[in-house]
């Protein structure tokens, strides 16, 4: 049954790790009898734990001829017993049964060497979509300019760059049309893997060509939602999830990410606007509070008038009270958008940045972020009015 388990050669390839694999593999079924009812059950977890650390070890037994001997063997007698790849595998060796290419298990990881509770880790929230506006991991909103190549994060782990082109000629506003993702070498779980997005071109793959890790560990991977439109990256390996998406011309990004990660970069990485927001003077907004242009309302009574973009502030809110019942800074950026731009795509944008929140940032109560103005923080009753005012003429 064992005779692909040449134990005695594998003392020849120490720094391979299979010998472990194999020896913990014999304790897990020596005293198995195959006369008992539950030793196809056990067999099978015991194979499936032989499985996990054989992939474990993948990368440092490449080309040992033992290595792949004994993965060949595993994938024999997991058919010869009928056995599912998926399922539960022995437990009496915690070294085992640990992934280190899933993060969230490396909270019980640490309990089980220093004997003491540690708390679950803390993950925060960053993204961008619009005009551009961005919400920092300190749940900080900010509509800024930033127009060319501005770094989003850049820590031990992973670099995100995003790009910003001018929307509309002869104004400050910008929106993303380019995403450069990299995921850095981390152990065994997987090698550096760089991503990049542009618009009309948001790719399902790596600019390697690949989409993701080994089907069996799945630490580093891309799902297509959308052909061309919506894409996720679930690096499982460092607890982040990053989702992409194209509206109208433009990219959108969300990403959480554990705290303890998110913090781990040196002095030299200090210009990270998901951490420390945008610098001062390219900052659209006043203070936190989104500058919505309200044109026309300092004349009492009159009429309307259209913006630039062809949008009235009346039009404009209509416009996006049909996605966003709520009037949060979202529903405000997206009546930013639209009276800056003209374009109806920043209202799916606005939407679908809300959507990203809601899936991803941890503490449903801080969802949703309002104007410190207190009411709508549109109309004539802002005490932000005259200021809003200002900005339109300086902005458009």
């Amino acid at each position: 049954l064992l005779s692909v388990l040449c134990l005695g050669d594998c003392e020849l390839h120490t720094s391979c790790g299979i010998q472990k694999c194999t020896t913990d593999f014999v304790s897990f079924t020596s005293h198995l009898n195959a006369a008992l009812e539950d030793f196809d059950l056990e067999f099978c977890k015991a194979l499936r734990a032989y499985s996990v650390c054989t992939y474990r070890n993948s990368k440092a037994c490449r080309g040992n001829l033992v290595y792949h001997s004994a993965v060949l063997g595993i994938g024999d007698l997991m058919t010869q017993r009928n056995c599912t790849k998926n399922g539960p595998t022995s437990s009496t060796n915690s070294e085992m049964t640990h992934d280190p290419c899933n993060y969230s298990g490396h909270t019980e990881e640490r309990e089980h060497q220093g004997g003491e509770k540690t708390p679950p880790p803390t993950y925060l929230f960053c993204g961008l979509f619009g005009d551009p506006h961005l919400r920092t991991f300190k749940d900080h909103f900010q509509t800024c300019k930033v127009e060319g190549a501005w770094p989003l994060i850049d820590n031990k782990y992973l670099q995100v760059q995003v790009t910003n082109v001018p929307v509309v000629p002869g104004s400050s506003a910008t929106a993303t049309n380019k995403i450069t993702i990299i995921f850095k070498s981390y152990q065994d779980c997987t090698d550096q893997k760089v991503y990049q997005a542009m618009t009309d071109d948001l790719p399902a793959a790596f600019v390697d060509g690949t989409s993701g890790g080994d089907e069996r560990a799945r630490s580093l991977h891309i799902v297509e939602k959308v052909s061309g439109r919506y894409i996720e990256m679930h690096a499982r390996y460092i607890g982040t999830t990053v989702f992409i998406r194209q509206l109208g011309h433009y990219l959108t990004l969300a990403i959480r990410m554990p705290q303890e990660l998110v913090m781990a970069y040196e002095e030299s990485q200090d210009l990270q606007l998901c951490v420390s927001g945008c610098p001062s003077g390219e900052r659209i907004d006043h203070s936190g509070h989104l500058p919505l242009p309200v044109l026309g309302a300092l004349l009492p009574g009159a009429a309307a008038p259209h913006s630039p973009s062809g949008y009235t502030l009346e039009t404009a809110t209509t416009k996006c009270h049909e996605k966003m019942l709520v009037k949060d800074i979202y529903f405000h950026s997206c009546v930013f958008d639209l009276l800056t731009t003209g374009d109806a795509n920043f209202t799916a944008a606005a939407h679908s940045a809300l959507q990203d929140v809601e899936a991803l940032h941890p503490s449903k109560e801080h969802w949703h972020i309002f104007p410190r103005s207190g009411g709508d923080g549109v109309g004539r009753d802002s005490k932000f009015f005259g200021l809003l005012c200002l900005i339109l003429v300086a902005y458009l």
